[in-house]
């Protein structure tokens, strides 16, 4: 990698965001693609190229695309796949320990301080603002799964609106059939359309007829690692 290249692919993945790095196998060109934009060698590749690296931001790992000109490598760096839990409940004591040793950046979001703490949720970035407020701010991209569990329409459908809103590969959101039916009903008198709604596993997690709150855990998680996986399988 170019030297004037490193520092921009260093602060990206500072910010958790995925880069994609793009070198001319026959020329040697080097651009690099965030989602700020393109830096480097990347004006005289032509849109096509662009729009490939763009893409890729989306995917991890390696893979060639070839123009008239040259054939590129183009390198996804991808971010730590993020894990945004809505509600500080038993349920999500159990998950987030569990999803954390698999890899996921965990994002806890829950008002309720009595329950969103750090003594309840030790090393955990907890935001105690509503739904609506916190998620104004992340960036929701194809590495990100988003589950609700609160069981409080008030804090878990502003999440799971902003969720439908965004790239995020896998939604899932707590409740019985019946419940999850209502939810769906007024996310529809919201105006979400049938295509948005599809997107939300709900009852959340693989159906294993676990009851306890370690044995959902254990559902979602696997519901999650199973969205992620057929995803980069595509």
């Amino acid at each position: 990698m170019k030297r004037e290249l490193l520092s921009e692919v260093v602060d990206a993945r500072r910010r958790k965001q995925p880069v994609v790095l793009a070198r001319g196998l026959c020329s040697g060109r080097q651009f690099i693609a965030t989602r700020e934009g393109f830096s480097g060698e990347f004006r005289d590749v032509g849109p096509a190229i662009r729009d490939a690296a763009r893409a890729a931001l989306d995917l991890e790992g390696a893979r060639t695309f070839e123009t008239d000109q040259d054939r590129f490598l183009l390198q996804t760096l991808a971010a730590q796949p993020r894990l945004v839990v809505i509600g500080a409940v038993h349920i999500a004591q159990a998950l987030i320990p569990m999803a954390s040793r698999t890899g996921y950046d965990i994002y806890l979001i829950d008002p309720r301080t009595a329950f969103a703490n750090a003594e309840r949720f030790p090393d955990i970035q907890i935001d105690n603002r509503w739904p609506h407020e916190a998620m104004a701010e992340l960036v929701l991209d194809a590495h990100t799964a988003v589950v609700t569990l609160s069981h409080d329409p008030k804090i878990d459908e502003p999440a799971l609106q902003a969720a439908m809103n965004s790239d995020a590969f896998y939604i899932g959101a707590l409740g019985s059939k019946g419940n999850h039916a209502k939810r769906l009903q007024r996310l529809a008198e919201r105006g979400f359309s049938q295509q948005q709604l599809d997107r939300i596993f709900g009852p959340i997690g693989l159906p294993l007829g676990g009851r306890s709150p370690a044995e959902i855990a254990v559902a979602i998680l696997a519901q999650v690692i199973q969205s992620r996986s057929q995803r980069l399988a595509q």
